[in-house]
């Protein structure tokens, strides 16, 4: 294998960088791209470069300050990007045994830790069932020992994850669940690898059940959804999958995003019933689901929702200006909602622009629905009339809108 100059290697010198976590991120990201342009012709020496990339991490980031996560995320994106590169490298044996040594002693040496994650990908490293035999084989005297119990407690082991994962690779699936019955806890964390060694096994039912057992106080109960849901998915049961496991399974960084992915995965539940079970998931909190309706069209149901539960003025708002000529009716309603949340004292630092921009959005409206405007005006008195005493900023700035 010819020798490659790598841009990234001088920038990732132990304690290269200071205590901010900009500067290390931004490194991280060009040393993916650089990556990422040679693996396209040359993904053997690529392969190489993510494997000097992932040793060099740990020793450069030692004294950045990780304490938002931003750069323990940023590495575990760049793991689970290398980590392809690296495993569909057509290499010899002996070549891949050198790149797992490697990789192996940078996962030792980790001390922050920010490459424990590697341990998840051990098998897909191994490429091949032999090698991940032969790595099963190495780890599994540590894993037994630290899972007896001592008189001084029990040890850590940083290959038990790798250990685990390696016998799943190569195959050997009864092995795998004999050696996690003697686990000393009884974490998701370890005892996922048995349930995917079920369902290697043709076993689907029993790991629904293993991994159902597995629930606790400490346990990711998402993570054991999501796989659960995935096995019934997978076995044709699609109704049972939605009915046990879609709305906690598929919670997104919003409750759009949510509702986006289970209507995607469950194409045959019409929409308005996903929204319908998501919101009666959430008591007391239905008007944040009022842009998942909105996005699905399900306008009634978006009008439903805010008049009902408190939901942010300024989304509002902004609804009633998106639809004041497709939808005009909804968004009159959408304009007018907003007014009375903003009375009731809803909305973070509202100023006397947003009370405004949300007045002259509902007479917009209520002008493209047709709507008698003074009608419209006199609905907003009378809304305002029941303004709590000491809510009477809405009351001032619209004395005289104009």
């Amino acid at each position: 294998m010819s020798a490659h100059k790598w841009q990234f290697s001088a920038r990732f010198r132990r304690h290269a960088f200071g205590w901010r976590s900009d500067t290390p991120i931004q490194r991280i990201k060009e040393a993916l791209a650089e990556i990422k342009l040679v693996a396209r012709k040359e993904p053997v020496v690529a392969a190489e470069g993510a494997v000097t990339l992932l040793e060099k991490l740990s020793p450069a980031l030692e004294q950045v300050d990780s304490s938002s996560g931003s750069l323990g995320s940023a590495v575990n994106r760049a793991i689970d990007t290398l980590v392809p590169i690296i495993a569909k490298a057509n290499v010899e044996p002996d070549v891949r045994q050198q790149w797992l040594e490697r990789l192996w002693q940078a996962l030792e040496n980790d001390g922050i830790p920010y490459l424990e994650l590697l341990g998840e990908y051990w098998g897909e490293l191994c490429a091949t069932p032999e090698m991940a035999a032969k790595w099963a084989d190495k780890f599994l005297p540590l894993v037994e020992y630290i899972w007896v119990p001592q008189e001084s407690g029990r040890g850590f082991f940083k290959g038990t994850i790798a250990c685990l994962a390696s016998f799943y690779a190569a195959g050997r699936h009864e092995q795998l669940l004999t050696l996690l019955g003697r686990a000393p806890f009884r974490w998701w964390h370890y005892h996922q690898w048995g349930v995917k060694a079920l369902v290697a096994m043709g076993k689907k039912a029993e790991a629904v059940r293993y991994a159902e057992q597995l629930r606790g106080v400490n346990d990711p109960g998402w993570q054991i959804a999501e796989s659960c849901e995935a096995i019934l998915l997978s076995s044709g049961m699609a109704e049972e999958a939605y009915r046990r496991y879609a709305l906690e399974a598929n919670r997104g960084a919003t409750n759009l995003a949510t509702f986006r992915a289970i209507v995607r995965k469950y194409p045959n539940v019409a929409p308005e019933q996903i929204l319908r079970d998501l919101i009666n998931s959430t008591p007391g909190a239905e008007g944040k689901w009022f842009a998942a309706a909105k996005d699905a069209g399900l306008f009634g149901v978006a009008i439903e929702l805010v008049n009902n539960s408190p939901t942010d003025p300024r989304t509002l708002v902004r609804a009633a200006r998106d639809f004041a000529v497709s939808q005009p009716e909804f968004a009159v309603a959408s304009g007018l909602a907003a007014l009375r949340w903003l009375a009731l004292g809803h909305g973070y630092d509202i100023t006397v622009l947003d009370v405004l921009d949300a007045y002259s959005t509902v007479l917009h409206a209520a002008e493209k629905a047709g709507r008698d405007i003074q009608q419209v005006k006199g609905q907003i008195v009378d809304l305002l009339s029941g303004t709590p005493v000491g809510k009477q900023f809405l009351k001032t700035v619209l004395s005289h809108p104009q």
